[in-house]
This record gives C-alpha cells, structure tokens and sequence, in this order.
C-alpha cells in the first residue's frame, strides 16, 4: 500500500475507533507528542482537548454515535476527510438536556500525519447549528 493510501487508512481508523468508540488505547498509538490542533481555542489545542471532546462531551450526548465518511482526498502528509458524525441525543451537550432527536454534524477536516500519527488538525463543522437546533427541541 503506498503512503496515500496509508495516510487515509489511518484517517478511518481514528474515526472509527477514537470518535465512533472513544478507545484511548487507538488515540494513543495514532496521536503524535507534539500534536496540534490548529482549529481549538489555544488553552485545548493539544492530544488532551481533542481526546476531551471525543469521549467527555460527543460520546456522553450520543451513546449511538458513528462516523459516516463521505470522501477522502490525501496529498503529501494531509488527508482530507468530509464525514458526518450521526447519532441520538440521549445525553446532555453542554448544558442541553437530552432530546432524544436523530443529530448529524457535518464536518470536514484536514488531518497532517507524521510518521503514522497525527500532528496537526484543521476542521470545520455544523456543532453550533445543531446545538441551536436541539436548544429549540
């Protein structure tokens, strides 16, 4: 398999099982020491801010949370992922109770990989509108 092709897997693998599963054994072996994410407030733009919203506020709000991967396009060191992360609000999200309504976050990140681990993340995603969307509920 060549380095493109092995950049991507490693892009699934995370978001199946680190977002979709929360398994900190995964996050551990695919994040790199000096990871960044360029796209989080300073104060939570390292490993710990990123495994925090996976596993202490996504997957409390959605126990049935998946990762549906639309597209990947890889170049040099960076995946580009346009995914949605899907499931039932059956838990609070940041202060909203739970609604019980099907959700999806339509995201689209740009991952930079070195050595097989992430090192640095760019994303965009629609959290907010849905927040908005499950505040009106």
């Amino acid at each position: 398999m060549d380095t493109l092709e092995n950049n991507k897997e490693i892009v699934k693998l995370f978001n199946k099982k680190v977002i979709q599963e929360c398994d900190l054994d995964t996050f551990n072996s695919l994040m790199d020491k000096d990871f960044i994410n360029r796209t989080a407030p300073a104060h939570a733009n390292g490993p710990d801010g990123m495994w925090n919203t996976f596993n202490n506020i996504l997957k409390p709000a959605f126990a049935d949370l998946t990762v549906e991967i639309y597209d990947q396009i890889a170049e040099n060191d960076k995946v580009t992922t346009r995914k949605a992360i899907i499931g039932t609000h059956t838990g609070v999200l940041m202060g909203i109770q739970p609604t019980n309504k099907k959700i999806k976050i339509d995201v689209i990140d740009i991952v930079r990989l070195q050595n097989g681990k992430y090192i640095e993340h760019w994303g965009i995603n629609t959290l907010q509108t849905v927040m908005a969307e499950l505040q009106q509920a």
